[in-house]
């Protein structure tokens, strides 16, 4: 039997790279007729910074307002306040500048523009399977970190009252233009921008590696993986060096390519959003830590896979997991649960609840319930 597949594309429709941010933004928004652009960005670069009063400056007086505290893993409260001042500031563009907390919560700002969501558990709502109205309101981003989700059709929110990160889905939330300039990362945090690295390094792998791959995924994702394994350790040894930040920007934009095109994500994802939205722990981090043991826990399953993943980090025939955690290391990021605090009295609610995740059912090797979710939980213990 010939193999057969299909490949679902976005409506994303442009990535710009290599360029300043504010004037490309200014001129994505001209071209898009935009009369009131609203403003969503890191609370930090908007204090520390002269990032956002030179986006500002080129929009002129298009800007129509900034919101500025976006918290880590995005809250339901955060987004309905972000969705009132858009709302009030009655914005026809929404523009993001800051990582990906902001990035998601524009994303679902959208949402509940288009349906008039006013109060956080009006939020409900919205959420798959229930019918929605689409956006109106478009969305631009400018990326500070490399976790990718500006590329995905996929909001992250946390629902306050669980403690829960949930996902919002529609296909015309995706941003319809990614700028990556490497020189407003410059502000990013060495920790915050080699941890989010791996979480890119992280989509790639899970891509390559899933039962589901596709050709056009594999490309993708390896050429992604071959650009981070290169451009991070660059980045770490010399911050100014632009075109490794580039590097790892664009390997970020590759690493999305599976599971924006409909490959799903395993393992390291699902038990990460646990991580993140109960402990409070940074995906990149959770990444760092989950990545390496999953490998080694699925090997069993797909080890070719994982071979061209060894591959494509320049270590031919070396096993991926190990490959994978000396990489990690070697960026002074955390490896082990316990270097984050969350010990194995956690176990049995993080494996309980990532086996309600998207990701944990669809791992390669599967996974039929929580016991084998703390099997992992032991090997990254």
């Amino acid at each position: 039997m010939t193999q057969a597949g299909q490949v679902v594309f976005s409506r994303m429709e442009e990535v710009v790279w290599g360029k300043p941010a504010a004037e490309t933004v200014a001129a994505l928004a001209q071209k898009r007729g935009a009369e009131r652009v609203f403003l969503m960005v890191s609370g930090t670069l908007n204090r520390t910074t002269d990032e956002i009063d030179r986006l500002r400056r080129a929009l002129g007086n298009k800007c129509v307002g900034t919101f500025d505290r976006m918290p880590a893993h995005t809250p339901r409260s955060a987004v309905i306040a972000a969705t009132d001042q858009a709302r009030a500031a009655r914005a026809d563009l929404i523009v993001t500048l800051g990582g990906g907390s902001v990035t998601d919560g524009a994303k679902a700002v959208q949402l509940c523009l288009a349906n008039d969501i006013r109060a956080p558990e009006a939020m409900d709502a919205v959420r798959a399977p229930n019918p929605v109205k689409p956006p109106t309101v478009a969305q631009i981003s400018v990326p500070t970190t490399l976790s990718a989700g500006e590329f995905s059709h996929i909001s992250g929110v946390t629902d306050e009252r669980t403690r829960v990160k949930e996902l919002f889905r529609h296909a015309d939330i995706v941003p319809r233009a990614v700028v990556l300039d490497p020189a407003v990362t410059r502000h990013t945090p060495q920790w915050l921008w080699l941890s989010t690295g791996i979480r890119a390094v992280d989509h790639c792998v899970e891509g390559v590696c899933s039962n589901e791959a596709t050709p056009y995924g594999d490309a993708s994702a390896l050429h992604g993986l071959s650009l981070l394994a290169r451009g991070l350790p660059k980045v770490k040894a010399d911050p100014t060096d632009l075109a490794a930040r580039l590097d790892c920007q664009l390997g970020s934009w590759l690493s999305m390519a599976p599971l924006v095109a409909g490959v799903p994500m395993g393992a390291s994802h699902g038990i990460g959003y646990v991580l993140g939205a109960v402990f409070d722990i940074p995906h990149g981090h959770t990444s760092c830590i989950m990545l390496p043991s999953v490998m080694r826990w699925n090997k069993s399953a797909n080890g070719p896979r994982q071979a061209m993943v060894a591959a494509a980090m320049g270590q031919p025939g070396k096993d991926a997991g190990d490959v994978l955690d000396a990489f990690i290391g070697g960026l002074d990021m955390p490896r082990s649960l316990q270097e984050v605090k969350v010990g194995r009295e956690h176990f049995d609610r993080i494996a309980r609840q990532a086996m309600g995740t998207p990701w944990v059912p669809r791992n390669p090797r599967p996974i039929p319930g929580p016991e084998q979710v703390k099997e992992i939980l032991e090997l990254a213990a």
